[in-house]
Parts: C-alpha cells; structure tokens; sequence
C-alpha cells in the first residue's frame, strides 16, 4: 500500500506511526503500578508477669495480645516466644522448665494463653472468688474511677459463666456511696456497665467544680496582736460600761456601816473610829461616850 503513495506521504505515514509509538510509552510511564503501603511495627512497653499473689494474669494477657498485634507478630510459635520473653521470675523459670520436656510443649498461642498461666500462678476456683467478690462489692472511701476499674477487673475474670448485664449494672449501682452520683444512675438506670462507668464518671467530674464552693467555711476575722514591747493604753469602755450598770442596780443598796444607800460595806468611804474601830456616823451618836476629866475644883478639863 505504501508503494502506491508518494514519497511525500510515505514520510507523513511513517511520521505519523512514529509519534503515536511515542505517545503509547509516554502514557504507560505516567500510570504507576500500585504498591500496598508498608506498615511499620511499632513496639509498645510491656510489663513482666513475675507470678506474684494477686497480680492480674488477664491484664498482662491483654498487654500481650495488644503488643503481638503492634508487632506484626504472626506466625504461632513465634507468638508463644514473645510471650515466654515478657515473663519474669517465678513464672519465667516455670515456662521455660517446661520447655525442657520438649520444644512443642506450648503448640500455639491460644493454648499458652488460656490453659498453661492460670493453671499455674491463679488460685483454685478462682470464677467463683471474683464472682462473689463482685456481688459484694462497695465503693466506700474510693473514688469512682478506681471503683470502676475493680468492677471491670472482677467481671473480666469470670469467663465460663459471665454475669449478665441487669446484674452488672443493679451490683455496680448499689455498691456506690449515697449521694448525687448514686441518685442520677437510679433515675436514669443505663443498660450496660459500661454506661453505667461512663453516667457515674460524668457526673462525679461535674460534681467536683461545685463542691469547694459549697463546703468552703466562713472567714472568721482574727485579733490583730500588737507588739508588747512598751506600753499599751487600756481599753475602760467596758469598765466604764460595766460601772455605770452596777450604778444603777446598786440604789437599793444600804451599808449597815455608815446607814447610807448606794454601796455596800466593803466600799464605804466614812473615817473610822481609832479607838472602837467604828466608822463616825453623821446624825448617829455612839453609844458610850468617855467621862470628861475634872481638875481638883470640879472644873472640866480639857
């Protein structure tokens, strides 16, 4: 065909192919291949699990499973060695003396997790502690964050036979203390224990703003004291005060010394007799009175 076109348009055809060639490539290197996006493993801190009375073995369980699941961790056995690696103490010598009978003792994770540790390190009946526990749980002198958190922990160890929730919720409202809290969660009534954590918290974090306010006592102005180094003036208001009220109670009074009205004995002023030890009586003459000496004649003397 192209042996039946001119030279001119031979080189236009051939031109023609050859920019479209160019634009073919041109277009499969601009549409890029998808690549998955790597995902990057990050390592979390991890407690050791030493096997010590009372230590929560499912809480370490959830560590452990959270850092797996960080790590990218996905073959079984290479699971149960992680696990194995964050035991300590007591518990570590007890996992790896089990190794010692073979290699394949702990064939996959699950097994490690559920059986071998709760054999070994939690108490016998251990469903039916935590249950009782729980039934009988108080709040007392805790706050709600940390009541919460030893309900979850009770529950969480109850596995065979959960408790349902009407007695989760009905067990965690009645152990709180009277108060605020307590009335709101029994006129709402929530229908999971979660809620329940979640309608108790609020309100114990709205409660706290309100409480210095209500329970802050009244400022009482204290004396101010003065330096005792010189001397002070005293303060006669009272005296005074209390002088003029004795004043006027004290009309009625008479002193049987002098016979006058107005004090009493002890505060007469009247001169006293230096022989008798009387005091002179205006108006009132004594009883006896002493003979006037007389000179040889018969004339007084004085």
């Amino acid at each position: 065909m192209l042996r039946t076109l001119s030279p001119t348009e031979q080189h236009g055809v051939a031109l023609g192919f050859t920019m479209k060639e160019q634009r073919d490539v041109a277009a499969r290197a601009t549409v890029s291949t998808p690549s998955t996006p790597r995902v990057e493993s990050s390592k979390l801190h991890l407690n050791s699990y030493v096997g010590r009375e009372g230590e929560p073995l499912l809480r370490w369980l959830v560590e452990v499973d959270t850092a797996i699941t960080t790590r990218r961790i996905v073959d079984p056995l290479s699971k149960v060695a992680f696990a194995m690696s964050c035991l300590g103490g007591r518990a570590r010598s007890w996992a790896y003396g089990r190794r010692l009978t073979g290699h394949t003792y702990f064939s996959t994770y699950e097994v490690f997790k559920k059986e071998e540790p709760r054999q070994a390190f939690e108490p016998p009946q251990n469903e039916f502690r935590s249950r009782a526990k729980f039934l009988d749980l108080q709040q007392r002198k805790h706050d709600v964050y940390a009541y919460a958190q030893r309900a979850r922990y009770l529950v969480s160890n109850i596995v065979t036979n959960p408790i349902d929730e009407v007695t989760k919720v009905f067990t965690f409202m009645k152990g709180l203390r009277d108060g605020p809290v307590k009335t709101y969660l029994f006129r709402d009534y929530p229908s999971t224990l979660e809620v329940a954590i979640a309608l108790a918290m609020q309100e114990e974090f709205s409660l706290r703003p309100a409480k210095p306010h209500a329970n802050v006592p009244r400022q009482i102005p204290r004396p101010v004291v003065k330096p005792t180094g010189g001397p002070e003036p005293m303060d006669l208001s009272s005296a005074t005060a209390a002088g003029s009220q004795q004043r006027r109670e004290s009309t009625n009074l008479r002193c049987f010394c002098c016979g006058n009205n107005g004090h009493y004995a002890r505060e007469c002023t009247a001169p006293v007799h230096a022989t008798r030890g009387r005091r002179d009586i205006p108006g009132i003459a004594t009883g006896k009175q002493k003979p006037k000496a007389t000179s040889r004649r018969g004339a007084p003397c004085w």
